[in-house]
């Protein structure tokens, strides 16, 4: 499922922006694990690595568009303008721009992202916390 960025009118609440970092982390874990030990060749060889890479790289692209508008000053070093320029990709039709997209994404963004979010959870602690 395909979650779409929330107008810029609507703000989120704290459990809102909380819950989806959670899963940007999440995401972001399951995709490392998966392309650990793996050369670019054998993730692109694999269907159902492939697949389930390119799943997780979507939750993790569509929830950080969510959070876009309301994060992006609070949590600068995300690397915003990256993955919104990988929501299209990602979204798009097989071939070798979605090839590369997986590739970059699972060893340079996702690595990145996750190390930045352990860093702004020790900074920030209320932005993570799952309560109303």
């Amino acid at each position: 499922m395909t979650m779409m960025a929330n107008p810029p009118s609507q703000a989120l609440s704290g459990l809102e922006t909380s819950a989806l970092l959670g899963i940007v982390e999440q995401a972001g874990l399951a995709v490392v694990t998966l392309v650990e030990n793996l050369s670019e060749e054998e993730l692109l060889r694999s269907r159902l690595t492939r697949a389930e890479v390119l799943r997780q790289l979507v939750t993790l692209a569509d929830s950080l568009a969510q959070l876009a508008s309301t994060l992006q000053t609070t949590l600068p070093d995300l690397g915003w303008d990256d993955w919104q320029g990988m929501l299209g990709v990602l979204h798009g039709s097989p071939g070798r721009a979605l090839d590369d997209a997986l590739w970059f994404a699972s060893n340079s963004l996702v690595p990145a992202t996750v190390l930045w979010l352990r860093v702004y959870r020790k900074e920030k602690p209320e932005l993570f916390r799952m309560t109303a």
